[in-house]
């Protein structure tokens, strides 16, 4: 191997450190405290830099998927940056679908790779492979730190700019060598990135016209998005929504920015929305769109989507405005700060027609399912769960059914309290994401609610919750299928069920014991109570199994492409029992 080179720079007044210690003490420095992470051999030092280093606590996944979701998970929960740290090579792809989840669903996360020494880059060196060239696509910052100088400026920079405007992911490629090379340079560095990139941008747009037209709109709707939440902008939106009397809709990701059991709350809208939500949405004669991006699981069809109405959109990122859906005024800048200058000139309504209407709604076309004979139906543990934990958890899912049923019988009361993979739609996210947020928030319930397909795609992650003693709480709805496949293969494929059976699942309650974790399976509704009770109750992380029908299907839909008009409400069976209806979003007392 070739000499590592000593940086010749030096402040004969700061003693040196090397390319590892400056990047730690500079993440300590901005407030991080906490990390995942899996070492290897080209990011020894960097381990060897934590281990000397009490304020960071690490914790050791068990792959690296496993650790770029827990620092997503914690960034969710929490607000604040998600660390993860990986060695180069397998240890760096191994996250990439972990990057792309973040910049889809805007989370702000900082990965550390390591990186094979500078001189033998480009040479096919074991476990190599352009980190940096493979993650531009999907992080908004990255660098091949390529000098110990440069560590406490690029670590400054990553970090300033995965936490600003629209969050994201930011990750720094880093060499052995400049990793164990030595510099003085880290001390009051400047960065030297254009400054738009970390500071708040100024409103623009069309701010008056929007005041004017909720003002004078007789049936509006807000449209809530993520970036609500990111925002912080939670007591506006309730503010606004209570003065004018204005129902609101949300995004998956947007859930908790406006409580789930207001009286003004329809729910999530789009695909799997509420009924109430997407009648709403057709009927309205305004829609303003608060850190939202008419995807296309919401704006199915963005021809007819909330076709008789004006449309507005406000959104940190001017790139998303009119990305989708053409719209009548816009305003780029942060929500928050927009809807402070907002809400002052906003009517009071003291009475509104449009939201006695929407009520009525609500009682009209209520969210329904068969209650089936004895079997557990997965709405009804769902919304057991959420009236024993008064909704107070913070609830973490995987993607797929359950997390459509999580979403639409779970409301949503807090921002930062509905956790889940919306943008990517990544399986496999919920048990490190669900430890990650535990590790964030440890004084909440972190309750966990994934399928039998889902978790088995990290389930290795148990060996991290037992390891830690994380008391995550998990619900496993366990079908025997891969459910929203079987879903569209029964509806839309003529029953032709390829490739969608989990028939070898494993007995999950002797997996979970092998890592020295409590399960329990329940199969009746009689043991809901008792399944809850034993869920609830441990002190440490747990798994309650839940045997669901597996013909169980999720509605409200729209099927893909298709029109709000288009919308199955529920399943008609010829054989089916009496429909129970629930209307989670109930007018508070």
């Amino acid at each position: 191997m070739a000499k590592e080179k000593k940086n010749n720079t030096k402040n004969e007044n700061v003693p040196e450190k090397t390319g590892a210690k400056i990047v730690i003490d500079t993440l300590l420095e901005n407030g991080v405290k906490d990390c995942f992470g899996y070492p290897g051999g080209a990011i020894l030092r960097v381990y060897d830099t934590i281990f000397h280093t009490s304020e960071l606590k690490h914790y050791l996944v068990r792959h690296e998927q496993g650790a770029v979701h827990a620092a997503e998970g914690y960034a969710r929960a929490t607000g604040k940056l998600g660390v993860l740290i990986t060695t180069s090579g397998p240890g760096a792809t191994n996250i990439m679908t972990g990057l792309a989840d973040a910049k889809m669903d805007s989370t702000p996360i900082l990965a550390i790779t390591g990186q094979v020494g500078t001189y033998e880059i480009g040479t096919d060196a074991f476990q190599e492979v352009d980190t940096y060239g493979m993650t531009i696509p999907i992080t908004k910052y990255n660098a091949l730190l390529k000098s110990p100088d440069d560590a406490a400026r690029v670590t400054k920079e990553a970090i300033a700019v995965a936490l600003s405007g629209r969050p994201g992911p930011s990750l720094i490629d880093f060499p052995k060598d400049v990793q164990n090379g030595l510099s003085s340079n880290y001390k009051d560095v400047k960065m030297r990135i254009p400054a738009f990139h970390v500071e708040k941008p100024e409103i623009s747009g069309s701010v008056d016209e929007i005041i004017n037209a909720i003002n004078r709109s007789a049936k509006p709707v807000l449209y809530v998005g993520g970036g609500a939440v990111i925002s912080n902008a939670s007591r506006n939106i309730i503010e606004l929504a209570e003065k004018a009397q204005i129902p609101v809709v949300s995004t998956l990701t947007g859930l908790g920015a406006f409580p789930g059991d207001h009286k003004l709350s329809l729910g999530m809208l789009g695909m799997h929305g509420t009924a109430y939500a997407n009648k709403a949405v057709m009927e309205c004669d305004f829609i303003l769109s608060l850190g939202a991006r008419f995807d296309d699981r919401v704006a199915t069809n963005t021809e007819d989507f909330a076709k008789n109405a004006i449309k507005a959109q406000i959104d940190i990122d001017s790139a998303e405005i009119e990305k989708r859906v053409n719209v009548d005024f816009f305003i780029s800048g942060d929500l928050n700060d927009v809807l402070q200058k907002i809400n002052p000139q906003i009517e009071s309504v003291s009475k509104s027609p449009w939201a006695e209407h929407v009520q009525k709604l609500k009682i009209a076309h209520p969210l329904a399912f068969d209650e089936g004979g004895s079997e557990i139906k997965p709405q009804q543990l769902i919304y057991e769960l959420w009236k024993k934990t008064k909704g107070e958890a913070v609830i973490v899912t995987d993607v797929g059914q359950h997390q459509m049923w999580t979403a639409q019988f779970y409301p949503v009361k807090h921002p930062r309290q509905f956790i889940c993979s919306s943008g990517l739609g990544t399986m496999g996210y919920g048990l490190p994401a669900a430890i990650g947020a535990k590790v964030g928030v440890p004084d909440k319930d972190v309750i966990l609610i994934s399928g039998d397909g889902s978790i088995q795609m990290n389930i290795q992650e148990l060996g991290t919750a037992k390891m830690y003693n994380i008391p995550v709480k998990i619900i496993l709805f366990n079908n025997g299928y891969l459910g929203m496949v079987r879903q569209w293969q029964e509806l839309f494929f003529e029953e032709r069920y390829s490739h969608s059976t989990m028939s070898g699942n494993p007995d999950f309650i002797k997996l979970a014991a092998a890592y020295d974790i409590p399960g329990k399976t329940i199969v009746s509704k009689k043991e809901i109570e008792e399944g809850l009770s034993f869920l609830l109750s441990s002190k440490g992380p747990c798994l309650l199994e839940v045997s669901i029908p597996w013909e169980e299907k999720v509605f409200p839909m729209i099927p893909a492409g298709r029109n709000y008009e288009n919308m199955i409400e529920y399943e008609h069976k010829k054989d089916k029992g009496s429909l129970v209806s629930i209307i989670p979003h109930n007018p508070q007392k």
